[in-house]
């Protein structure tokens, strides 16, 4: 159920922050658990320009957005979820929970905080490059290397990253090239191991990638010259999508994810987090998995408190 502004329902046991995959999955775990909960979510994914979601089993294949759009449907028939479209821009520790404040002005209280916040990638100011990022400019192997298996593929990395990224996407295409947008800074022995299994290195500066409404044609370089590709992965800078849980006290790991322990809990009494804001591991079915445990660790929480 959609809460309406202005005439709505204001303090609940769990307000989930990411409408999500991992906060529909903590949305249908407490609501399976009887708990009144919140999702507030402004519905721009990450994976939105993403056609195809793979390496989840029962929905390979499938389109992310129809995968949300299935997940919300089967949450939103648990009477005790609700949800508020829109962005949670402020949170405050209160004497008996949470308050937390969206960008509408609406205030709401819950006891405790599930953050499925998600990350934002922070792009290459190199045009074309964020119309093919998800589509053909890549970030997972598993999540779309099978669908580029064997092709003429490029790596958008450098130094120690440009190295490990290599040597793992060998595993899908022997036709691999590293590209550094500038000087290398790989060690002279990740060079030679590099060129030892036929994968190039190419120092030239990109001018702009072409492509046909994602599919990557070729990159252009600035000294004019091109080279053909079909598919290439990135290793990007990214931020947390909200800045929130740093503001509460949360902890952060050294590579900037929200540091959980096991049970997806936070560094912060009554508050969790799960997905991409806490792993590398970014996929689909891991956001499930570690959304759905925060959920029940929520619960669990409740449980343990009140018996």
């Amino acid at each position: 159920m959609k809460i309406e502004k202005m005439n709505h329902q204001k303090n609940f046991d769990v307000i989930v922050v990411g409408g999500s995959y991992a906060g529909l999955a903590a949305g249908m775990a407490l609501g399976r658990s009887l708990r009144n909960t919140l999702i507030i979510d402004a519905g721009k994914p990450c994976n939105r320009q993403t056609p195809h979601s793979h390496n989840f089993i029962t929905h390979d294949g499938r389109p992310p957005k129809e995968i949300a759009i299935l997940a919300k449907q089967q949450v939103e028939k648990y009477e005790r979820v609700k949800f508020f479209d829109g962005f949670a821009v402020d949170a405050q520790k209160k004497d008996n929970g949470f308050q937390v404040t969206t960008d509408s002005g609406d205030v709401f209280s819950a006891t405790k905080l599930i953050f499925t916040t998600g990350i934002k990638d922070i792009l290459p100011a190199i045009d074309g490059f964020a119309e093919c990022w998800g589509i053909t400019v890549i970030h997972c192997p598993y999540c779309h290397g099978y669908e580029v298996r064997d092709e003429r593929t490029g790596i958008f990395a450098n130094g120690d990253a440009a190295f490990e990224f290599g040597s793992f996407i060998s595993n899908w295409t022997k036709d691999l090239t590293v590209f550094t947008n500038g000087k290398s800074t790989l060690t002279a022995e990740q060079t030679a191991k590099l060129l030892s299994r036929n994968i190039a290195v190419v120092e030239t500066e990109f001018a702009r990638l072409e492509h046909d409404k994602g599919q990557l044609k070729h990159i252009v370089f600035k000294d004019g010259s091109t080279f053909s590709l079909k598919a290439m992965y990135a290793r990007t800078t990214f931020e947390q999508h909200s800045a929130i849980p740093q503001q509460l006290g949360c902890e952060m790991t050294e590579d900037g994810y929200i540091k959980i322990d096991p049970i997806q809990k936070t560094s912060v009494a009554g508050v969790f987090a799960a997905g991409d804001n806490t792993t590398r591991m970014r996929t689909v079915a891991n956001a499930v998995s570690t959304g759905a445990i925060a959920g029940m660790m929520a619960n669990k929480d409740f449980i343990l408190e009140s018996f």
